[in-house]
């Protein structure tokens, strides 16, 4: 074996020993532009480690958007702005740019089922994780669920800490399953816990004026949530008939445009 291989093989064992996939997947192509362009040492050594910079720049952004735990991936890109009324582009837009989120500040998306809510929920996670912000995704009644099954189990105190490392908690469907009063302080809790120091994004179907009905009936409760989630909030309302809707009345006119061609 040629020195040239057993020295490629040793560095090799030795990024994989200081786990630098970046450094292991281009060492060699660079080392062969550094001899053709004949680069100084510490040319070639500030492009390696610039690679292993950003190869682990990359893998954090994609452990963040593992741990959000999005039901599906989408993208700003794949949001149809021209079919949803109430969403300025360019607002989302200065949304994705994080600066809210820097400031502990929250978001309220609301409007009626199948307007956008959950694909500009994901995707302005989706840009949060991608800025390296720690994001959780959950549904409402699921997240005040595990409240109180940590609660019964004793582990609502570990439960509590781990989301306030969360940086953006985005709270899905608030307002398809109402909770009992337990469930309902549990959640406010979590809200008070959040005010002025991260952030939140609430999607809902109500209108403020029924969010009561979701905490039991209990007004104060609702207010004293409302306060602090509303503080310091964007309130986008999204309007119009659901995409679903839109999508299926499409399907059926092309199925009787093409029944009534046939005849």
């Amino acid at each position: 074996m040629s020195r040239g291989a057993v020295v490629a093989d040793m560095v090799k064992a030795q990024a994989r020993s200081l786990k630098m996939p970046g450094l292991l997947r281009e060492y060699e192509g660079l080392a062969r532009q550094a001899r053709e362009e004949r680069w100084s040492h510490e040319e070639y050594l500030h492009d390696v480690l610039a690679v292993e910079v950003q190869s682990r720049a990359e893998s954090a952004v994609r452990q963040r958007i593992r741990d959000a735990r999005f039901p599906e991936p989408k993208t700003l890109d794949t949001f149809d702005f021209g079919a949803t009324e109430g969403v300025d582009a360019a607002q989302v837009t200065d949304l994705a740019r994080g600066r809210w989120i820097a400031d502990a500040e929250n978001l309220i998306l609301a409007g009626p089922i199948g307007t956008g809510k959950t694909h500009l929920a994901i995707a302005l996670g989706l840009e949060a994780a991608r800025l390296r912000r720690h994001v959780a995704f959950w549904r409402a009644a699921d997240l005040v669920r595990t409240l109180l099954e940590a609660r019964d189990n004793r582990e609502l105190t570990r439960l509590q800490r781990r989301m306030r490392s969360v940086d953006l908690l985005i709270l899905d469907e608030l307002g398809f399953v109402p909770f009992d009063r337990t469930g309902g302080e549990l959640l406010f809790n979590l809200v008070a816990d959040r005010y002025e120091r991260k952030s939140i994004l609430v999607t809902t179907n109500l209108a403020f004026g029924e969010w009561p009905k979701v905490f039991g009936g209990d007004e104060k409760l609702t207010t004293a949530l409302l306060d602090r989630l509303a503080h310091h909030a964007t309130v986008i309302t999204t309007k119009g008939k659901s995409f679903r809707m839109r999508r299926r009345q499409a399907q059926d006119g092309q199925s009787s445009a093409g029944g009534t061609k046939k005849s």
